[in-house]
């Protein structure tokens, strides 16, 4: 008989109190989908200070982390409103240091890829070719060469590893162990969850031990990498969660002029984190015509056989 999983569920205000602190490394990943917004609003009604905010596309959760006095330091490869404008809060601060200046390293995306993977499989540094030609290695010195052991020669570009103090990212699904499943458009969350020292995920549902049993391929993320599961549904918005709810694109669109504008920004923010006590309050306060206008229809797989000992 199976020993029993170990409970690892709690609510986000226990899990961001537990294992995000000030002066922390906070990676949250998610590209495009699945973007771990819940969490990024937690921590800012936790009011965490001088957090490094490490995400390959910073976008609005980072934002809005910004306008929240959170962050200090952004390691990104791609800043901006997904397609659909400018970040106004961080703009302002890259920019014009204001209310105050925000320190920002960047890399490519595969550069931060790489990082990932060798804080994950603890290299010292991971090298890789896509920096030749770059201006890149000019405006971020930990973009360095060293040359091969092999006895040719070569010159090659490489990055330092990423060792983030807490991972969190969102998902489909998980059970109470922390064994998470993703489909649909994935990005690093793998990469970024065992590079960290601790990780946290948030899901839209936690399911019984037997179905992810019963599709164990679809496990992106083993139990023994997670440390919190935290259950959230409709916790990636306005990203989208492929079979849950659509992107809301109309938030995209609107976002520019409010981030663009201090005081809209500051009524938003007032209203919609500060204002909410916790993300189903954010969710209930949308109400259920908004979230039908984003249902999504089903599209089933074909089931596997993936077969057994009779």
């Amino acid at each position: 008989m199976p020993r029993p999983s170990p409970d690892k569920t709690m609510s986000l205000r226990a899990a961001i109190a537990a294992f995000v602190h000030d002066g922390d490394t906070v990676a949250l990943e998610g590209f495009t989908h699945l973007i771990p917004t819940a969490a990024g609003h937690e921590i800012i009604r936790q009011g965490r200070r001088d957090l490094t905010v490490v995400r390959m596309t910073a976008d609005i959760v980072v934002d809005q982390m910004l306008a929240g006095g959170c962050v200090r330091k952004l390691v990104s490869s791609f800043v901006g409103n997904s397609s659909a404008g400018s970040l106004g809060e961080l703009r302002r601060r890259v920019e014009h240091a204001d209310p105050a200046p925000l320190e920002f390293v960047e890399y490519s995306h595969y550069g931060l890829i790489c990082r990932y993977l060798a804080g994950a499989q603890r290299l010292p540094f991971y090298p890789l070719h896509s920096y030749a030609g770059s201006d890149l290695p000019a405006v971020n010195p930990d973009i360095r060469k060293v040359t091969s052991p092999y006895g040719d020669g070569e010159q090659i570009y490489v990055v330092p590893p990423l060792n983030p103090d807490v991972t969190i990212i969102h998902a489909q699904r998980a059970d109470r162990a922390g064994n998470t499943q993703i489909w649909g458009l994935t990005g690093v969350q793998a990469e970024a969850v065992f590079a960290a020292a601790k990780a946290i995920v948030v899901v839209e549902e936690v399911v019984a031990d037997e179905v992810v049993r019963s599709d164990p391929n679809r496990t992106v993320v083993p139990a023994h990498a997670i440390d919190a599961v935290v259950e959230v549904p409709r916790g990636a918005h306005p990203s989208f969660a492929q079979g849950y709810y659509d992107r809301d694109n109309a938030f995209y669109r609107a976002w520019s002029g409010i981030s663009r504008d201090k005081e809209k920004l500051a009524a938003w923010m007032a209203e919609w984190i500060h204002g909410t006590a916790d993300h189903a309050e954010y969710v209930a306060k949308l109400g259920d015509d908004f979230w039908a206008g984003l249902a999504v229809g089903e599209a089933l797989s074909e089931p596997v056989n993936y077969g057994r000992r009779l």
